[in-house]
């Protein structure tokens, strides 16, 4: 099957489908990344042109990493997404010529503009890929794919996970795939989270790549460790895991899913096609 992940920067992909992607390529299944914008927006120090470019750089890495492809749209400039529709067409003509199974994105109700018009360009475009009419160029879809969207905290409404995987497996590729997008991870989120004083220096990778995940997560650290923990890439990605604990029991049964330490957690949009038990079982749940 054919996975395409859309997101609306190249950092919010990997943060949000890394674990999954990872599976998803190690079971033989088809990924592709795609960035709205080119990421010019995301620093504190260098101008738009010069992380543009390290951007690019980065996403390069982590196709390599993950194994797939990676597309950004470098003439759409960050914090400059726009539901319009000229980009609703050049959604449809994209998704077209991907013609995925699935695709994950945000939610419409996100925290940044960029993202919430990433997901309106996805919904909008939704139905229209089985129009013959609407952008006759590019053949149309036989059938509109499954659109899922990917967790957040946001609480009106609320985020309802439809799918909870156990990134477990994967985790450690995951992680690296965020490091490689060392701008971000090191440099502006960190500015923006007021941690840039803490970030250990280039010369002690080991020290850098600890401080990124924040804390050691075993089989035996606990959900409330896990709840209580100020900060880290890992604690993200566990807490995950804690949130949707029942959800993963149900899912993989008592045994596996109370040990659970990672996972990522997406929900069914009603916008795209009907996501089937066996589509389920393909895509989500692996054998370990």
């Amino acid at each position: 099957m054919k996975v395409l992940m859309i997101g609306a920067h190249q950092d919010d992909i990997e943060l949000r489908c890394g674990g999954l992607a990872a599976l998803l390529k190690k079971n033989g299944h088809e990924v592709q990344f795609l960035s709205v914008s080119n990421g010019s927006g995301g620093h504190h120090r260098l101008s738009r042109p010069e992380i543009q470019a390290r951007r690019a750089a980065e996403s390069a890495k982590v196709a390599e990493l993950l194994g797939i492809r990676y597309d950004v749209w470098s003439d759409v400039e960050d914090c400059e997404i726009q539901a319009t529709l000229e980009m609703r067409r050049r959604m449809t003509r994209y998704i077209r010529e991907a013609a995925p199974d699935v695709i994950i994105t945000h939610r419409t109700n996100d925290y940044h503009t960029d993202h919430r018009n990433t997901g309106m360009i996805v919904q909008d475009a939704s139905y229209l890929l089985i129009v013959p009419n609407e952008c006759p160029d590019v053949p149309a879809l036989l059938k509109t794919p499954v659109i899922l969207h990917s967790e957040d905290a946001f609480t009106n409404p609320p985020f309802k996970a439809s799918v909870v995987v156990d990134i477990d497996e994967t985790i450690d590729q995951k992680l690296k795939a965020v490091e490689a997008n060392v701008s971000q991870v090191y440099e502006w989120l960190a500015f923006t989270n007021g941690e840039e004083q803490d970030v250990p220096p280039e010369s002690d990778p080991e020290a850098r790549y600890k401080w990124l995940c924040g804390m050691e997560i075993t089989k035996d650290t606990t959900d409330d460790e896990i709840r209580a923990a100020k900060r880290g890439y890992a604690v993200r990605f566990a807490r995950t895991a804690a949130r949707f604990r029942e959800e993963l029991i149900e899912r993989y049964g008592e045994e596996r899913g109370a040990k659970v330490r990672f996972a990522e957690a997406f929900a069914v949009c009603e916008y795209g096609g009907r996501l089937t038990e066996e589509q389920k079982k393909q895509l989500f749940f692996f054998e370990k």
